[in-house]
């Protein structure tokens, strides 16, 4: 009897943390949901440099994850650099299109939304704005080797639209 009521009770606990986290995610979904929607993805099928979609968050604020229009979800990826802007495209969740002229700036950083590499360039963090909110969103290449030319391409895309 100790056994099964043992069970149960961590179940239970299970149960209720689980629906505290759905609850939490839906929350962070409703008080975002005045962000305006994203722009559509061109069709391009060129693909890019693979690794993972980390998250979108908040610029500056690398724990404030983005909920709405699933720039949350991580996911696999892979980012094609293009004159249009970038495009990540990726598995299990919709594409996401940054035209060139939203991005402000990137750099390779240590961590964002929870996701934290032992490489202090681990990842490639572009800052943009959308509907007048500056975000940041990470990309893990798969190599290592890939890191700097991404950011130096995307930095000239950055450098050749300020002109």
């Amino acid at each position: 009897m100790k056994a099964f009521l043992g069970i149960t009770g961590t179940l239970v606990v299970i149960a209720a943390a689980y629906y505290g986290m759905f609850r939490g995610w839906r929350n962070r979904q409703a008080r975002q949901s005045a962000l305006a929607p994203l722009p559509e993805v061109p069709a391009d099928t060129t693909r890019g440099v693979e690794g993972v979609y980390v998250a979108t968050t908040s610029a500056g604020d690398w724990m404030d994850r983005i909920a709405v229009h699933e720039l949350g979800v991580r996911s696999t990826a892979d980012l094609a650099v293009s004159e249009a802007g970038l495009i990540f495209h990726r598995q299990g969740a919709a594409d996401v299109f940054i035209p060139a002229d939203h991005l402000t700036g990137v750099r390779t950083d240590r961590g964002i939304a929870g996701k934290v590499t032992a490489e202090k360039s681990g990842l490639v963090v572009v800052t943009w704005s959308h509907d007048g909110r500056e975000l940041d969103t990470g990309f893990r290449p798969r190599r290592k080797a890939d890191t700097e030319p991404l950011t130096a391409s995307i930095a000239t895309l950055i450098g050749a639209e300020q002109s």
